[in-house]
């Protein structure tokens, strides 16, 4: 078990040592163990390594100059400039809430970017305002839609976080894919194999084969196949990827930019970087913020109150086990893998930062 400052302090440490401000890096490291924290290890200090090798293949800039491209009262366009998503998303999501503070809503396309950690850390963000907060990505394309056998789509979260007034507030976060990529390399560091229905081999089998990817099939929108739905899954993460990045003038479908540093950008793209896409809505711009919330909580009282089926304790609200593994991993640490934890160590010693 590592303590949740201890983890902060070396992904700081290891931002500055490849030439992030003191301002980005403390936040960098902040955005990425919200993630780790939550409870959702395939986006937090796992990646850390990932993220260096791509600064080390000059594709994340660790100066940039964030800004917005073209604004309306109510919506923007901001240009991440290479930057580490972790950094440029919550720039973004600061925009939106800032234009919902004086119009009610906001707003905000990114383009420019990179991997932004977990959607649910930038659509929290909202709630510290009192208003409700969206935040999607595209991604890597590993996914192929429905009937396909080729990789057109990434994971392409959605977060929704919405206040209550005496329960906690409703997050909801997921990936449009059956499982996260993320998921998989868990596996794969465990040598487990996959549900029937994450993956399909190259030529659209099914498989439980947790590399079936890394062997040349793809990720499975969510549903799996046709008879459970997955061509809902392939709609949420079609639109995800067009506002993130056809709204934005960012890269799309195939052509977004891999997350792995070994494997090249695509040599004709269509736009720029990894697209993201925010939104915040002041509450009182609908309805008095407290009758709203009372209301949520009586939505969500209702929902924890409803019969369960044999076998099962309680219904869940979106958000309640990453808001109690927070709460665990706060007070008891953070577990790593041990191939996690050998890749932190090794990361260490080649920038000279103690782990």
């Amino acid at each position: 078990m590592f303590t949740y400052q201890h983890l902060l302090s070396f992904t700081e440490n290891i931002l500055l040592a490849i030439g992030h401000s003191k301002k980005d890096a403390t936040l960098g490291a902040k955005v990425l163990l919200s993630a780790d924290l939550r409870g959702v290890d395939s986006h937090g200090v796992a990646r850390l390594s990932g993220y260096v090798r791509l600064w080390e293949a000059k594709r994340v800039n660790a100066k940039p100059n964030i800004r917005i491209v073209h604004e309306t009262p109510s919506t923007a366009v901001v240009d991440g400039d290479g930057g580490l998503g972790l950094v440029v998303a919550p720039y973004a999501m600061k925009v939106a809430i800032e234009k919902a503070e004086k119009v009610g809503t906001g707003w905000v396309s990114v383009k420019g970017s990179n991997h932004f950690g977990i959607a649910g850390y930038h659509s929290m963000m909202a709630l510290e305002k009192d208003m409700i907060g969206i935040s999607m990505t595209n991604a890597s394309p590993l996914v192929a839609p429905t009937f396909s056998t080729t990789r057109l789509l990434g994971t392409n979260p959605i977060s929704v976080a919405i206040p209550a007034k005496t329960q906690p507030p409703f997050v909801a976060d997921m990936a449009t894919t059956t499982a996260a990529n993320g998921k998989l390399e868990i596996l794969q560091r465990k040598n487990l194999e996959a549900p029937l229905g994450w993956v399909q081999e190259k030529d659209g089998t099914p498989t439980t084969n947790a590399n079936g990817v890394k062997d040349g099939g793809a990720l499975l929108p969510l549903g799996g196949d046709r008879e459970h739905g997955s061509h809902k899954g392939y709609s949420l993460g079609a639109i995800v990827d067009i506002f993130s990045a056809v709204l934005s003038g960012a890269n799309y479908g195939p052509w977004v930019p891999p997350f792995v540093a070994f494997l090249s950008p695509p040599a004709d793209p269509v736009g720029e970087g990894i697209g993201h896409f925010f939104g915040a809505m002041r509450v009182d711009a609908f309805r008095p913020a407290d009758e709203f919330k009372e209301h949520m909580d009586k939505w969500i009282s209702t929902f924890r109150k409803a019969e369960t089926v044999k076998g099962q304790d309680r219904v869940l609200i979106p958000g309640d086990p990453e808001r109690e593994m927070e709460k665990e991993r706060m007070e008891s640490g953070i577990p790593l893998l041990p191939p996690v934890e050998k890749d932190l160590r090794e990361l260490g010693e080649k920038l000279g930062v103690a782990f």
